[in-house]
Order: structure tokens, then sequence, then C-alpha cells
């Protein structure tokens, strides 16, 4: 089982690290030049492995989420970031939007946080797309693992959005690249998983009048054949629209994270920002692990980041168990008999019966239903619990008083799953 924190957040950042020193080149230079691997210097003139404002402002909002959701705190995060330098790599901030200029300085000036976000069409840039992807596991942690039809995780990614961009069609792109992201963390294959998240987003504001309206723009998303459009009818701008498609484009026409993450940068023009938003579900679908390590070694305070993620993670999923801590006097004095008895196997006529079926008690089924609102899944359960060398149900039942997180996700799953 993944820390899926690590596997998006550190995916988003060295793509990122890529892209910056040959932001705002164009596809023609780096066909003759691609980037292959970490560069120094370049547009910014910054040592290898510095990530940008992408990054930056993604851990402010990593950071905001371990103590909860509060976007007061998430906007003086910002704050914090371009006044002192945190959240950076050497502690100078030497990339920001306009569109988020903006939107600190009516912060500053004592506007609602989610007032702040410029709602004109031409404030559509990829500034709040970047940043949202550690929402993802904040819904995670409240909504369980598939909440791509509720309204309350969608109006939170709109308010993460509003924070600098508050205009319809960005809250849009942020809510499709979330909905993908969510498929991409299950077990589905590549393909099945980025269009059940663009179907499940496309569907959401089909239904949506003050979002209808904007989902012409983002037609292309839905075509059966977007992976097959050729490459020089993509677009590596900075608008959002054009990000979003170029992310997820070069997600569907790879089959790795390396692969993926160049593919991006060598789009050119808004190359950090394109590698970035593809990165993040690059990092989600592959792991951390497929990360090149040469890579990640390069990353300017790497341990800063990482240290961010984990607290993060841990924080979500000591969240999620505090959720269910309240069965634990159930679960102490429940027997077999309690939890469940059986129905069926009445005789219907000579040599048939009805067939037998378990009938679960309330409460228990009441566990199981909040279990799924949780970031507890174990999608791998079974590979989990194999690699740690248990075989049986006694076995299993004995490792719990020493079980780390992964091992407690992966038996918690397994007695859901199997009904044991």
């Amino acid at each position: 089982m993944s820390n899926f924190v690590l596997d998006g957040i550190m995916g988003l950042c060295v793509a990122d690290a890529l892209g910056v020193p040959v932001e705002f080149m164009n596809r023609e230079t780096l066909r003759k030049d691609p980037v292959v691997g970490m560069r120094e210097y370049g547009t910014y003139n910054q040592p290898t492995g510095t990530w940008s404002d992408d990054t930056s402002m993604t851990l402010c909002l990593v950071d905001s989420l371990s103590k909860g959701l509060d976007y007061k705190d998430i906007m003086l995060n910002f704050i914090k970031w371009i006044e002192t330098g945190e959240y950076t790599p050497y502690g100078r901030v030497f990339d920001i939007g306009i569109t988020t200029r903006k939107a600190l300085i009516s912060f500053k000036n004592g506007i609602h946080p989610l007032e702040c976000g410029r709602k004109s069409e031409h404030d559509n840039g990829n500034g709040s797309l970047m940043r949202i992807l550690p929402i993802l596991f904040y819904l995670q942690s409240i909504y369980g693992m598939n909440f791509t039809d509720i309204d309350g995780a969608y109006e939170i990614v709109h308010n993460i959005s509003s924070l600098t961009h508050g205009h319809r069609r960005s809250q849009i792109a942020c809510g499709i690249y979330i909905s993908v992201a969510s498929e991409l963390v299950g077990s589905m294959g590549l393909e099945t998983a980025v269009r059940s998240g663009i179907y499940s987003g496309m569907e959401y504001y089909g239904d949506k009048k003050d979002y209808i309206h904007e989902l012409k723009y983002f037609e292309r998303l839905s075509r059966k054949d977007f992976a097959e459009i050729p490459e020089e009818k993509i677009k590596s701008s900075g608008y959002v629209v054009d990000t979003l498609e170029a992310a997820i484009w070069c997600l569907l026409n790879t089959d790795n994270y390396r692969d993926c993450v160049l593919k991006a940068v060598n789009l050119g023009n808004d190359t950090d920002t394109v590698a970035a938003v593809a990165g993040g579900l690059a990092g989600l679908k592959y792991g951390y692990s497929s990360i090149p390590q040469d890579w990640v070694d390069e990353i300017a305070r790497k341990e800063y980041v990482e240290d961010l993620c984990n607290e993060l993670y841990l924080s979500l999923v000591k969240n999620s168990i505090e959720k269910l801590s309240h069965y634990i006097p159930y679960f102490e004095t429940a027997t077999k008999e309690s939890v469940c008895h059986w129905g069926g196997g009445e005789e219907l006529g000579e040599n048939q019966f009805t067939m037998p079926y378990p009938i679960y008690d309330d409460t228990l089924l009441e566990f199981i239903e909040e279990f799924y609102k949780t970031n507890l899944i174990s999608y791998d359960y079974l590979d989990v619990i194999e690699s740690r060398g248990l075989k049986s149900t006694n076995e299993i039942n004995n490792a719990i008083d020493y079980a780390d997180i992964e091992l407690v996700k992966a038996i918690l799953t397994g007695y859901v799953r199997q009904e044991g």
C-alpha cells in the first residue's frame, strides 16, 4: 500500500523541478535539445532540483491541511511564502503568477479568503490547478476513496481554487483533475481510470446550471479519441484548460512516470506547471518508487518536502482511525453469534433448499459503511499481508499488536472485504 500523499506530491515536485530550467522555451527548441533529466540554471538561473511556485503553493496547502481545513490558514501560508520565503527551496520566491499576487493583495486588504480569487474570464490561468492536488487526500479522509458524486466534495475543491482563481472554468478544471486523480488511486487500469474520472466530472457539472455553460471548453477531454490527438494540436500554455488537457494527454500517451513527465516538459512553454500537473497524476498512478532515484536525490530540501507529506498522511490516517474508534467497545464484547447469524436453508421440496446467507448485526453494517468513508482502504491488502509472511487467521490476528499503519489498513480492509 502506498502513501498516496508522498506519491502524488513528490511526483508533482520532481516534475516541477524538471521544467523550471526550460520554462518558456518553445517546442521546436526542445525538440532539438530535449530535456532528459535534471538541468541547472536556465530560465531562472537556479541550481539543479529547484522547484517553483507550483510546489511551494502545494506545500502551503499540504501543511495547512495537516491541521484541518481552514481557508484563512491556507491564505496565511501563502502570505508566509511570498513575504518570508517559507515553503521555498532557498528562502526566496522567484516566480509568482499575476492572478495569484492580486488575490493575496486582496486578502491582506481584509477581503474574505473565498472572495479573493479573481473571477474574470481572463483570470483562468493554471495557478489554482497547479496546487489543487493535496485536497484529494483530505476529501478521501472525509468522504472515502470514492467521492466524485458528492456536492460537498466539489464545493471544497471550488473553494480551494477560489482562494486565487474564482472563475467557474478554473473550478471545473480543478474538479475534473481531482476526479481523475481519485480514480488513479484505485486499482483500475490507466485508461479506464482516466476515462472514469473525466466522465464523473463532466457528468457532475452537466447537472449544475451554474457550470453547464462552461463545459464546452472541456469537450475535447471527453472524446474517446482524446489520447490520439496529435501532439501539434496539444497546447501547453498557462491557460488552465490547455494545462489540464496537456497533462492528461501526456499521462495517456505513456506508461511510466519518467516518460510522462519528460513528455510534458518537452511540450514547451509553461513547462514547470504542465509537468507538475502531469507529475502529480503519474505519481499517484505509478508510485513514489517509480520516480527515478537520481532525480529525487537532486530535489532541493527533499527531506523537508517528504516530512510535510508524511505529516499530512499520518494526520489524515489518524483522523480516519478516530472516526472509527467509538466502535471499539462494540467489538470488544462482540461474538460471532451476536454479529452474524444465518438465514435461508429452508426446505422447498424434495432435495430443494434456499441458499443460506449471512445476516449481519446493524452496528456491524454501520461500521462497514463508515469504514468505506475513510482513507483506510488498502487496494493491495492481500499483497501486504502476504509480504509480511502472514498466512493463517491466527497469525494475522496476532500481528495486530505490532502492526504498522500499512499492515493495520491491510488487515482492516481484509476483514471488511472478506467479511472476516
